[in-house]
């Protein structure tokens, strides 16, 4: 099994198209989400804790954090459904149930709190006893987000390649059947931890793979025509998949660009996120228009280290003084900028600055149906939105007739 694991491995890292390389090492918004998703769930905690969490999934942090979540690639498509209110079927009972309602709480404030495996697996049988009502081992997806060295995200896809694997059967919705899994994924990360990665996704996506048929375990020469047809379907879809999510990221790049040429020459100093300031567009490195490093903030490191994944801010010269901050967003994330911008908000509150969401204009209205969410709006923070197309267009003559900052305000919209 090990020498025929390891060429799984080989063949699943090689693959550039698979999740291992689309999602696992090469994307920078994987790396964004684990703070934002953090964020999120202490939202959660402080909801229930002040009796505000509503008695339905919809416009709830709860569902703030899952759309976080779902914007993770393929590997995470679904993940909101378990926790939908289906009010007929009474599940998952943790909306109308007070006693339920606190006893998640508190389970994910315990396992944010968490220090060690054994106390997480304590919080899980602790909830797992209770027996509330559809409330199953869908909440590994978020208890990844807080301790990816330790649960392995959990869902049809990655179950039915673990039943292909090693030839098991296991079942989806029961706990106890999560942790045998979880008990075999990490025996097995174990023994193929230099092939791998400590962060369990490397494993889960690679589940993953071979639960939607896109990575082939054993020959094809076995396959029926209508299997080989259906195996190229799949293929060609991911392939598609995979040329989507690269236009994305060369517009991200591209906006990102006209930002800081914007800023600086506007006169302030300007930084993008740490870890793209490698990226350069049409020969323009981002490392030759931003300061070396983030000036010194009054802050937790928790929230600075958020703070620092913001796609672009611009500073008054010389100062610590944040005028602008600015969030691209490509055509999945959304949610996760906001949570960012938010942090960045209650870190400097000066009153003087203003935050963007830079959108694709096909997803003008989905921003604004998000910007309009009550748990969006509780958080006080207050987003205008700039288009894509407008950026782009009016890039130069804001860099030729802009005075200051306020001159973003010439292309920017609001709810």
């Amino acid at each position: 099994m090990a020498d025929s694991f390891s060429n799984i491995i080989l063949q699943y890292k090689t693959d550039t198209e698979s999740v291992y390389n689309t999602w696992f090492i090469n994307n920078d918004e994987r790396l964004k989400a684990f703070r934002s998703i953090r964020r999120g769930v202490l939202q959660v905690i402080d909801d229930i804790k002040a009796g505000t969490f509503p008695n339905d999934f919809k416009d709830s942090s709860l569902e703030f954090v899952l759309s976080c979540i779902a914007e993770q690639k393929q590997v995470f498509v679904g993940v909101a459904h378990p926790f939908y209110w289906k009010p007929k079927l009474r599940i998952p009972d943790i909306y109308e149930n007070q006693e339920n309602k606190i006893a998640f709480g508190q389970f994910l404030e315990n396992c944010i709190n968490a220090k060690n495996e054994d106390q997480i697996i304590k919080e899980i049988l602790k909830l797992d006893e209770l027996k509330i009502k559809g409330l199953g081992p869908a909440v590994a997806s978020i208890l990844y987000f807080l301790h990816p060295t330790i649960i392995p995200p959990f869902n049809t896809a990655i179950i039915k390649g673990f039943n292909t694997l090693f030839k098991d059967n296991k079942k989806l919705g029961s706990w106890t059947e999560y942790l045998k899994i979880r008990e075999t994924l990490i025996e097995t990360n174990n023994k193929h931890k230099s092939e791998l990665s400590n962060d369990l996704g490397a494993i889960a996506g690679l589940m993953f793979e071979v639960g939607t048929q896109k990575l082939i375990t054993g020959t094809d020469e076995y396959l029926s025509s209508d299997e080989r047809n259906k195996l190229e379907k799949l293929m060609l879809k991911r392939h598609e998949e995979v040329k989507l999510e690269k236009d994305d990221e060369d517009l991200h790049t591209e906006m990102q660009y006209h930002l800081l040429k914007i800023g600086n020459s506007l006169g302030y100093d300007v930084i993008t996120a740490t870890n793209d300031k490698s990226k350069s567009f049409k020969g323009h490195n981002f490392s030759f228009l931003c300061l070396q490093k983030f000036p010194e903030m009054q802050t937790d490191n928790d929230t600075l280290s958020t703070i620092k994944l913001i796609d672009v801010i611009w500073y008054e010269k010389g100062t610590n003084n944040v005028l602008a901050a600015f969030e691209v967003e490509k055509s999945t994330s959304i949610y996760s900028g906001i949570l960012r911008l938010t942090d960045l908000s209650y870190s400097i509150a000066d009153g003087d600055e203003i935050f963007y969401l830079i959108v694709p204009d096909k997803r003008e209205k989905d921003v604004c149906v998000q910007l309009c969410r009550p748990a969006i709006k509780n958080l006080n923070t207050k987003i205008k939105y700039i288009l894509f197309s407008d950026l782009r267009k009016d890039c130069d003559a804001l860099c030729r007739f802009g005075e200051n900052h306020l001159v973003m305000e010439k292309i920017a919209k609001e709810i």
